[in-house]
């Protein structure tokens, strides 16, 4: 199974990050040594959305955890922030597998 953190950053959020961003990344490399969280990082040019991808065995839960103790979520560089389950059916990760 596997989750998706969606955020939205402040307008500002490049010159507000330098200050949190070590306590962020600290905290997501964390998740990747307890096998929570896979990938992570800003989505276009902005960056004014990221993307955090989440697995194991309560992905959706993780991903929230997550989001309410994230230094950039309680530091007010995120907006508004969403977790939803990903259904994946694709690749060599995928929770349930659909070949042709």
């Amino acid at each position: 199974m596997h989750a998706i953190l969606e955020y939205t950053y402040v307008d500002d959020y490049f010159d507000r990050r330098d200050a949190l961003r070590p306590a962020h990344l600290e905290k997501a490399w964390a998740a990747v040594e307890r096998g929570d969280l896979l990938l992570g990082g800003a989505v276009g040019v902005g960056p004014f959305t990221a993307l955090l991808i989440f697995t194991g065995e309560d992905p959706l839960n993780a991903a929230r955890a997550f989001a309410e103790a994230d230094p950039y979520v309680t530091g007010g560089l995120v907006v508004s922030w969403e977790a939803k389950p990903w259904t994946t059916v694709v690749g060599t990760g995928a929770a349930t597998p659909v070949h042709p």
